[in-house]
């Protein structure tokens, strides 16, 4: 239990840091335990930025009404750049940006708890979409283990590269493995494009996450979880229930590294 908790905190943290990067433009295509660091305080930090692919994105509000959940009515959409693109869509500013979304009325409080937005059922508050979906690169980099089949093919790649990464990243962390490695890089290539997922026997693993790892998991990037609503739909697999992403920097990591004492080396004979 302590396990997966952890797996899941390191996931969540990673998810984060991944949805940032895409919502500044940059997809990372490095994802690997390598890359990502434990700080001081046990959140994780990501690093190496030197094969990121920098791109053109339009983070956009999509709201949903809370009082009507039918998924068949047409979302509505507020850009969320300083200036509109579209006519028809409605700047986020702090004068306007509270009373067209949040326009009903406060009811009077009656002894009920306020709801947490981490555990809020989807579409009851705006969803951020921050995908760099038009990003195409024909560029053959990253890690072996990590590369996805779209680069091997060299059919182009965009930022559901990322989201390949994070899957056997995400796998390596349930089982200390990636899920395709073969004897060798050539070996291990075929099996990225080829080769079935599949899951060891142990440890044991949640069904919840490998269900998450098998969506993310998907060799047709259009099928793959997260190509079209980026991070904002992979939050919401059950595999991330009960995590509050507004204070995740907030709560308890699963280890919080010991400070370090490096001591000078007594052998250095001064130059002067």
């Amino acid at each position: 239990m302590y396990l997966f908790g952890a797996c899941r905190l390191y996931a969540a943290e990673v998810l984060l840091a991944l949805e940032y990067l895409h919502l500044l433009g940059v997809v990372y295509r490095d994802l690997k335990p390598e890359n990502v660091l434990v700080r001081e305080d046990g959140h994780i930090m990501l690093s190496d930025f030197d094969l990121s692919l920098r791109c053109a994105v339009s983070p956009t509000l999509i709201t949903t009404s809370a009082l009507h959940s039918d998924p068949s009515k047409q979302r509505s959409r507020f850009c969320a750049q300083p200036a509109c693109i579209e006519p028809s869509s409605a700047c986020i500013q702090p004068s306007c940006f509270l009373p067209r979304i949040f326009h009903q009325k406060r009811k009077r409080r009656s002894g009920k708890s306020l709801v947490d937005p981490g555990t809020t059922p989807s579409g009851a508050f705006p969803e951020l979409v921050a995908e760099p979906t038009a990003a195409r690169s024909m560029s053959f980099v990253g890690t072996h283990e990590y590369f996805a089949p779209e680069m091997i093919k060299g059919e182009g790649n965009g930022s559901a590269v990322d989201w390949w990464t994070f899957g056997v990243f995400l796998h390596e962390l349930l089982y200390g493995k990636t899920p395709f490695k073969g004897s060798g890089n050539r070996a291990t290539l075929f099996n990225v494009v080829g080769q079935q997922l599949k899951f060891p026997d142990a440890p044991p693993t949640s069904c919840a996450s490998r269900d998450l790892t098998r969506g993310l998991l998907v060799k047709e990037p259009q099928n793959q979880l997260g190509v079209k609503r980026g991070a904002t739909e992979i939050k919401q697999h059950p595999f991330f229930a009960g995590v509050n992403w507004a204070l995740i920097r907030c709560s308890m990591p699963p280890e919080v590294p010991r400070p370090v004492e490096v001591e000078p080396p007594s052998n250095i004979r001064s130059s002067v």
